[in-house]
């Protein structure tokens, strides 16, 4: 991939405010040579960032006129808006010893025993591992196929195809689990029981009447007597 940045002669905070006010942002490449400051457009690096590969491949950085090769080393967002506030990137040749993570990519998995077969769940532990190497043999991800996965299966690190001279950095477990497949856990149904309301009893009169009766001998009461012409 490539982008193209400018040389930034004005520093400090004041400075790289004016730059995102302005669409830019503040950043500098270090490494083979002297550390250089320098700016690029937001919109293009915004972009950028949101690619896999501009994070894990070596870019082709145009700046004054040359090309460089580069490796995104880091970067910095605003806390709650989407905007980059800063960027970091390494120059790198073929000699070039660097440690990087590279994610994985699972593929066919839908295609597993496990799967298909058995309708197990898949849980990917691991979606990237850190590995040393040179620049010029930095893949850019690893592909990891489930396609022979069986149920209670697990995929170890071991299991990684590297390419020659790519050494995987482990910390603490020499051979980390990375997939895992494993049969879903059984619902169990919750039979909720709802009781019925008891029926109220019915009041009863003095003469025995149910209360029900009690409001038309109310209503017989409270209306008035019709009158009859003499």
């Amino acid at each position: 991939m490539k982008f193209v940045a400018t040389e930034r002669t004005l520093q400090g905070t004041g400075a790289s405010r004016r730059l995102r006010v302005a669409g830019k942002v503040p950043g500098i490449v270090f490494g083979g040579g002297e550390a250089m400051s320098i700016e690029l457009e937001h919109n293009a690096l915004f972009h950028a960032l949101k690619k896999e590969a501009f994070h894990s491949s070596i870019l082709e950085m145009e700046l004054g006129g040359q090309s460089q090769q580069v490796l995104l080393r880091d970067y910095q967002m605003h806390p709650y808006r989407p905007i980059v506030m800063h960027v970091d990137f390494q120059r790198v040749d073929g000699t070039t010893r660097i440690v990087k993570k590279v994610p994985l990519h699972f593929v066919n998995e839908e295609n597993s025993p496990a799967v298909k077969t058995d309708k197990c769940v898949v849980s990917h532990v691991v979606t990237e591992v850190q590995i040393s190497c040179l620049a010029s043999q930095l893949p850019e991800f690893f592909t990891v196929d489930l396609g022979e996965l069986e149920k209670g299966q697990s995929l170890h690190l071991n299991d990684l195809k590297l390419g020659a001279g790519v050494k995987v950095v482990t910390h603490g477990k020499p051979n980390p689990v990375i997939v895992t497949a494993a049969e879903p856990a059984a619902e169990e149904e919750e039979i909720v029981v709802v009781a019925a309301a008891p029926a109220a009893p019915a009041k009863k009169t003095k003469k025995g009447g149910a209360a029900a009766a009690e409001p038309d001998a109310a209503a017989a009461k409270s209306a008035p007597a019709k009158k009859t012409k003499k």
